[in-house]
């Protein structure tokens, strides 16, 4: 084999580019307002009750009848509602408010789009599923424990779903390091392969 005709390297991604933290707090600040701002656009039309109603909602009844059938919960609008007591979705106890802002800060941080676009699509399902958990937790809750349903609902569920959404986050990061890390790695050992081959 000629020197000129070397096998084609694995590809890398380029180098992360170091973009400073300002620029990446703007970004993050203005990606979370303008979803917080097109959401509260989109109050009383089909699309929120799309959202709460028949995602949240529905869900979350169909859930509760699974774990509990003898609790008979029906979803009626943005109530789940149970003989004994049910609770009321209202906007914001959907989950997109952390959804929000796990996509903001996804795309304030310096991944590849593809990493972004999965992530957020992964991030949606992960905040779904534990927003569906809190709702869970929240109606058994106000039905046999207020006290117990007042913390949740005012401090710890809401401060539980924003650390598993940077927690997402993180994991996302470094796995797009990790990625990175393994192709560049593979690109340096083929330069190596071919630089000896060719001695």
């Amino acid at each position: 084999m000629s020197q000129d005709a070397h096998p084609a390297l694995p590809h890398a991604p380029a180098p992360r580019p170091t973009a400073p933290l300002w620029r990446l707090a703007l970004v993050f600040l203005l990606t979370l307002g303008a979803l917080q701002w097109g959401w509260a656009s989109l109050r009383g039309t089909p699309a929120e009750r799309l959202v709460i109603d028949q995602a949240t909602v529905g869900t979350a009844a169909a859930l509760v009848r699974w774990v509990t059938p003898e609790v008979a919960a029906q979803a009626r609008g943005s109530r789940i509602q149970a003989p004994g007591g049910g609770i009321n979705v209202l906007n914001g106890c959907e989950g997109t408010e952390v959804l929000f802002l796990l996509w903001a800060a996804l795309l304030a941080a310096p991944l590849s789009w593809r990493w972004r676009v999965q992530g957020a699509l992964l991030g949606a399902l992960w905040v779904f599923a534990l927003n569906q958990l809190r709702l869970l937790a929240l109606f058994y809750s106000y039905r046999d424990d207020r006290a117990l349903f007042n913390l949740l609902h005012g401090l710890v569920a809401p401060g539980a779903l924003v650390a598993a959404a940077l927690v997402f986050v993180a994991w996302v990061y470094r796995q797009h390091d990790r990625q990175g890390a393994r192709l560049h790695g593979a690109a340096g050992m083929a330069a190596a392969d071919v630089t000896a081959g060719a001695t």
